[in-house]
């Protein structure tokens, strides 16, 4: 079955396990496979209340719970406004991968009622795991490419997904044609925090150019190198979201504090103001 019936049949009811119809990947890539995709959203708990002899650090808890919920409620609130208009397109989340955009794309997944797909681990579960991908890239560079192709062919002709690109989606006009199809947002994280991520988990990043064994700095090195690569197509998506930016807008000084939530809601934002955009020019375009 292909995974657009999956989808279609599926989306009322997630989490589900959906497949990537085989037949049009390489030779190599011709193993069916089964992925995990959507999370279920648990709606936030109301504040516990305090005895009025609390400390201070009690109170410093309380009111950081209750601005948590407040958050909470506040995308709750945003995502239903913004969806109306959204009416079932696609987001495609690019830029250097890393848990924030991961955690990022699983919670937008949940607040639209979408599917979750990482183009990259649909990629390698196709090669018969992440060691198996790396090895084809280095050993056929073409046939790696034409399964990244492919897997956005596929994701690109359907609705209702958020996906986090890998790098090969903005590697070439054909892959950056088909995230057209949709809604394009760079999540603009800085590099070092990239290297620390990889350095601690490193099933991050697919990709055979980095040496994830290396230290911290050899690390980092690799990755500004690959960014000045990958920068141009990452700025052709529709809107970027600088984590740098939201921790300034917060009056945060450390860029750690900002939470999935605070990132989250600048991306709505902009999906948001892309959609209102959409809307006037299809306003006024038609005729009088």
């Amino acid at each position: 079955m292909e995974m657009t019936t999956i989808l279609h049949s599926s989306l009322t009811n997630p989490p589900f396990t959906a497949h990537l119809s085989p037949s049009k990947f390489p030779r190599s890539f011709s193993t069916p496979f089964r992925l995990r995709t959507s999370l279920s959203f648990s709606p936030s708990l109301p504040p516990k209340s305090f005895p009025a002899n609390c400390s201070v650090s009690d109170d410093t808890t309380s009111s950081a719970n209750v601005a948590s919920v407040d958050l909470s409620i506040a995308l709750k609130k945003k995502a239903t406004d913004v969806s109306a208009d959204l009416r079932g397109t696609s987001i495609f989340l690019v830029g250097m991968n890393n848990s924030v955009k991961s955690s990022l794309g699983m919670l937008l997944a949940d607040l639209f009622r979408y599917y979750y797909f990482d183009s990259d681990a649909l990629v390698s579960e196709a090669a018969g795991g992440e060691s198996a991908a790396i090895s084809l890239k280095e050993s056929d560079e073409k046939g790696f490419r034409e399964s990244e192709t492919e897997v956005l062919k596929q994701l690109s002709s359907m609705g209702r997904l958020v996906v986090c690109a890998g790098d090969g989606a903005v590697q070439n006009s054909t892959n950056l044609a088909l995230l057209r199809h949709g809604i394009s947002i760079w999540i603009d994280v800085p590099l070092e925090m990239v290297a620390k991520g990889i350095i601690g988990n490193k099933s991050l990043l697919l990709s055979s150019e980095i040496t994830i064994s290396g230290s911290y700095s050899e690390v980092l090195s690799q990755l500004m190198a690959l960014y000045e690569d990958m920068r141009r197509g990452y700025a052709t998506a529709d809107a970027t979201v600088s984590l740098q930016k939201v921790a300034y807008q917060l009056g945060y000084e450390d860029m750690d504090a900002v939470t999935t939530e605070d990132i989250t809601m600048e991306v709505l934002k902009e999906i948001e103001r892309l959609t209102r955009v959409k809307k006037m020019m299809e306003a006024a375009a038609r005729p009088f």
